[in-house]
């Protein structure tokens, strides 16, 4: 059978400097997606970091913040609001309970609903929160000046909004 053309003969060798000529993603650098996808894993490897000492991951932060800005929303809406499927919304809910940050409360019209609203301690918190947020944006963000900054935030809201 024969060897694609695209696969190197094993038995010779490659030049010492191969692997520093051509990175290993070198055939997609050129993809926005790709690099908007490495951007978007060095931004959450800091939120990661830092929301860790407080033992909640980036979707419990991005639903603290909903939850505030939304009080009583239907747990529907906070998964569609988090890009997720609605079940996935019942641990991340559990758990911001357990740890008293936010509350369901049975829904008066519909007793089969239940609005979702962040406790005091979860206020609280959310306002550190916000601030670490802000923080690790600009630390995993330092190779731009300010004005690269606002210019990425604009070009990547005109992708995501169109």
């Amino acid at each position: 059978m024969a060897q694609p053309s695209n696969i190197p003969d094993t038995n010779q060798a490659l030049p010492d400097n191969a692997q520093a000529r051509a990175p290993l993603d070198s055939a997609l650098d050129e993809l926005i997606g790709y690099a908007m996808r490495r951007a978007q894993l060095k931004v959450f490897q800091y939120l990661i970091g830092r929301l860790s000492d407080y033992d909640l991951r980036p979707a419990q932060f991005s639903a603290l913040a909903i939850i505030d800005q939304n009080p009583g929303l239907m747990q529907a809406d906070l998964a569609r609001a988090l890009a997720i499927e609605p079940p996935q919304v019942v641990p991340l809910l559990n758990k911001l309970e357990s740890r008293a940050l936010a509350v369901r409360v049975r829904s008066k019209p519909d007793k089969r609903s239940y609005g979702i609203f962040l406790s005091k301690t979860g206020e609280t918190l959310l306002k550190t929160l916000k601030e670490i947020a802000v923080q690790s944006d600009l630390d995993a963000t330092a190779a731009l000046d300010n004005r690269e900054r606002e210019e990425l935030l604009r070009l990547l809201k005109k992708v995501y909004q169109d």
